[in-house]
């Protein structure tokens, strides 16, 4: 396992969860994020592009900041880590997408209203993906056999993701949906953008609270792929949570920029299978052999490119 060296100094730690809490203000009061109105694909576009610079600027900043302090090779080592951990994670990401989409569409969700759902969505993944990262961060640190369940656990689930690529599954039959609904008056119909409404003095949820619901067991069932899928890149808890970090932000603006566009990327799927399993295996093999984080960077890279350009050139009469 590389990236033995914990980096997260107490200032690190703070200066970045206030950097988080700064963008999710941004975002809510600044730039509409709390408005029920359609995101177009320009302001999504511009928003993707502005959490890519962001990240590559912080990147930036974490190897200056590494280098005076810590010297060159661990500046250097760090940086890549960021920079692997982050091209997973922003690339896992986009299997959420898909999945959203599907949610949306079963329960009709108007564009105006995803918006909404989407940001309460992603404060509930970073809460949740906070205490699973320092949870895994602790366990690999006192248990470090489990990175190996962790390679076989991904093997697995790239095996299994390549074999049900054409596989559409029943949003509307989820078992988290039947259990909320179960134990949650619902009140059905179209109730614009809030989550509950009192009806002759007794409180409803509202479908769309169904769909954060949903959205929220999402976001969980992928965390616990892409968590483990990290660690066989780093187990410095700030690399992974910032990484983590940093593709979750930008979540809801890539959502709306591939929206309209999604099904060009069918083979996306086959690329991030393949990217599972290269983790996995590389985690299982690593008593036999070491894969530098650089080779690991060009191998998840090149599976992801080469599975988006072949997407958009089978799709380009589309």
């Amino acid at each position: 396992m590389t990236g033995t060296e914990h980096i997260g100094s107490t200032a690190l730690w703070a200066g970045f969860v206030a950097f988080v809490l700064l963008m999710l203000a941004v975002d809510l009061w600044v730039f509409g994020g709390n408005k029920s109105e359609k995101v177009t694909a320009r302001a999504a576009g511009a928003w993707s592009l502005g959490w890519f610079s962001l990240a590559l600027a912080f990147n930036g900043g974490l190897w200056w900041y590494l280098q005076r302090s810590v010297g060159a090779e661990i500046a250097e080592q760090k940086s890549l880590e960021f920079l692997s951990g982050y091209l997973i994670e922003k690339a896992l990401s986009v299997d959420n997408i898909f999945i959203f989409l599907l949610i949306f569409s079963a329960f009709q969700v108007k564009p105006e209203y995803q918006r909404r759902v989407l940001i309460y969505g992603v404060l509930g993944a970073i809460i949740m993906r906070a205490i699973m990262i320092l949870a895994g961060a602790w366990v690999v640190s006192e248990f470090s056999w489990v990175l190996y369940l962790f390679g076989a656990f991904l093997l697995y689930t790239g095996v299994k993701m390549f074999r049900a690529v054409d596989h559409q599954p029943d949003v509307r039959n989820n078992p988290v949906l039947r259990f909320a609904r179960r134990y949650l008056p619902v009140a059905e119909g179209e109730h614009g953008e809030k989550f509950v409404i009192w009806k002759d003095g007794k409180r409803y949820v509202t479908p769309l609270l169904l769909v954060l619901i949903l959205i929220e067991a999402t976001d969980l069932v992928f965390a616990v792929d892409s968590i483990p899928a990290i660690f066989a890149i780093t187990s410095d808890p700030f690399i992974v949570f910032t990484s983590n970090m940093f593709a979750i932000l930008g979540l809801r603006a890539l959502y709306f920029l591939l929206a309209d566009i999604a099904g060009r990327f069918h083979l996306l799927k086959y690329g991030l299978a393949l990217v599972l399993c290269f983790i996995g295996l590389k985690m299982l093999l690593l008593p036999w052999l070491h894969i530098p984080v650089h080779i690991s960077l060009s191998v998840v890279a090149g599976l992801i490119a080469s599975s988006v350009l072949a997407s958009l050139y089978l799709t380009r009469n589309n």
